[in-house]
């Protein structure tokens, strides 16, 4: 039974999922919007959001705040380029948002082994 078991194994071991994770969430936060399959975007989505609700809570406060949380940013995404470009486009873009960054749009089935697809994208406003 599957009681109390939190995320989606996605056919990887853990590090293959963190890997993947964090690829997903880097391109998704550079180029806006990442085409991926259905279970992978649900597996990447909150962490996607958890992180633009981390950069906008860190903008807010202190200086020692700030450098915190793009301390806590990096070492979940990995890159400075995407961390920078997280707090000074990104969060200020969802400021006044209380939620709900992401959206999901369906595109069908693949046509080699019919998995869904879908555009895992920033809502823009």
């Amino acid at each position: 039974m599957r009681h109390q078991i939190v995320g989606k194994k996605l056919g990887r071991t853990k590090d293959q999922r963190n890997a993947l994770r964090r690829n997903l969430v880097k391109q998704l936060f550079e180029n806006g919007r990442v085409k991926t399959t259905h279970a992978k975007a649900l597996a990447v989505r909150g962490q996607a959001e958890k992180l633009i609700t981390l950069a906008k809570r860190g903008s807010k406060g202190e200086p020692i705040l700030e450098v915190n949380a793009r301390r806590l940013a990096a070492a979940r995404i990995g890159d400075a380029t995407t961390v920078t470009k997280l707090f000074d486009d990104i969060a200020p873009r969802f400021e006044n948002r209380p939620g709900g960054y992401t959206r999901i749009i369906k595109l069908g089935p693949r046509l080699g082994d019919a998995a869904e697809l879908v555009v895992l994208e920033l809502v823009e406003e």
